[in-house]
């Protein structure tokens, strides 16, 4: 079992793709992040899977580690691409959102408690757009990640995003659960 802090998937997805299903949807009226004191400037979301019943902004965006039963979103349905990638995936997901960091805005560090390959529940994160100015930091080392890639990040350690450049940082989020075919996909990556 893989015990790094990061790790690059063996899974790549199509840039020109990924940023034509972002254009579907950029004009949706994103979601400030609720966690106010975890950020400086403006850090936004839309959610693509969100609690079964959910109807409140704040609630669809919430990745409550409580629950199990999670449903596409109206979000989802104007991209075809995000499907397809999300069925690539050999296992259930939970919450599943683009995350957006504008540019000039930091995500103070902090941790996500539970979200581990050890814990059984994973996040990854699949850049939409980044440049090199954006810092991610995972246990004060920065992660380089680039569009298409996707990450396995152990969130539940110390981590900190500084949006430096002139661009919107954008990602697709997907929380798991971990099963065999997850480990696997982990233990595989680099």
């Amino acid at each position: 079992m893989s015990t790094q802090d990061r790790v690059k998937l063996p899974l790549s997805f199509d840039p020109s793709l990924l940023r034509k299903d972002l254009q579907q949807i950029e004009d949706t009226a994103w979601i400030d992040h609720f966690v106010r004191q975890n950020y400086q400037g403006e850090w936004m979301v839309v959610p693509l899977r969100s609690p079964r019943g959910a109807e409140h902004p704040i609630r669809m965006i919430y990745s409550d580690p409580g629950c199990s039963d999670f449903m596409d979103t109206h979000y989802l349905e104007r991209c075809s691409y995000f499907k397809q990638v999300l069925r690539c995936f050999s296992c259930e997901l939970y919450a599943v959102r683009l995350m957006k960091l504008t540019p000039g805005s930091i995500i103070r560090e902090h941790r996500d408690h539970d979200l581990a390959m050890e814990e059984g529940a994973v996040r990854l994160h699949i850049p939409l757009a980044t440049s090199p100015e954006v810092e991610f930091k995972l246990n004060g080392k920065r992660v380089d990640m680039r569009v298409g890639e996707c990450w396995y990040l152990r969130l539940s350690d110390l981590h900190s995003v500084n949006n430096r450049g002139t661009q919107d940082r954008i990602h697709l989020v997907i929380d798991a659960p971990v099963n065999d075919w997850m480990r696997d996909l982990i233990n595989r990556g680099v």
